[in-house]
């Protein structure tokens, strides 16, 4: 979801020397199309492996080259979430790094945005709330399903714990530790998302239960999130 901590995450880890936080790319899901399209006629068993075999070596090589030489090259598209099972396919060496966050302030998070394009959902508490529920619902199951390494970091235990939650993320990408991970805010980088400002100060918590204050006026967001069971809803 977005406004989950993913900017923030991509951040610490592009602090690393060896690794490249290349943004939010939108390729997986141009794969995804282009597969779907080549092989409208066959059944997913029967898709044409060259062809996926050719899409997959064309998006390595440009990550490859958008790293140079860099030993992780990160793709932090928020909506990859639902293109992960051609990533499992495609990419069975993949690291994913699921990034979650209490719902309420997540979506609250981004009915206050305005995002430059799309995230239509974001503008309609209920929406946003129904769509956090079908991505956590997803993902839920792919953390079940899928043979992928995934890693699941919490924005709220991040915050709480920088360091612990830090050397988790670095460990999990198979690279020593490095100290300027944790001075993340001072890494130099192109940052183009909602959260480009966020990511150059240090961590703090004054967004978690953001939601708190706010409990009347998102009360059909609340309502939402309590029908829908959420599985990771962290409760207050």
């Amino acid at each position: 979801m977005l406004r989950s901590g993913t900017s923030l995450v991509e951040q610490i880890a592009a602090s690393h020397p060896h690794v490249f936080g290349a943004g939010e790319r939108r390729e997986v899901c141009a794969i995804f199309n282009a597969l779907a399209a080549h092989n409208r006629s066959r059944s997913i068993e029967k898709w044409d492996r060259a062809f996926a075999r050719q899409l997959a070596e064309g998006y390595a090589a440009r990550l490859g080259a958008l790293g140079n030489g860099a030993t992780r090259v990160i793709d932090k598209m928020p909506d990859n979430v639902f293109a992960l099972w051609v990533i499992a396919a495609l990419f069975p060496s993949a690291r994913v790094v699921y990034c979650c966050r209490d719902l309420r302030d997540a979506c609250l998070s981004c009915y206050f945005h305005w995002f430059a394009e799309g995230h239509l959902y974001s503008y309609d508490l209920a929406d946003c709330g129904r769509r956090a529920l079908e991505v956590e619902r997803l993902m839920a199951h792919w953390l079940r399903e899928l043979p992928l390494r995934m890693l699941v970091v919490e924005y709220e235990a991040l915050i709480a714990d920088l360091e612990h939650e830090s050397r988790r993320l670095i460990e999990f990408l198979g690279l020593d530790w490095e100290p300027a991970c944790l001075d993340f805010h001072r890494t130099r980088r192109p940052v183009f998302t909602a959260s480009s400002w966020q990511v150059r100060q240090p961590v703090h918590n004054r967004s978690v239960g953001r939601w708190q204050r706010y409990k009347r006026p998102i009360a059909p967001l609340l309502q939402v999130l309590a029908e829908g069971n959420s599985e990771l809803l962290l409760t207050a």
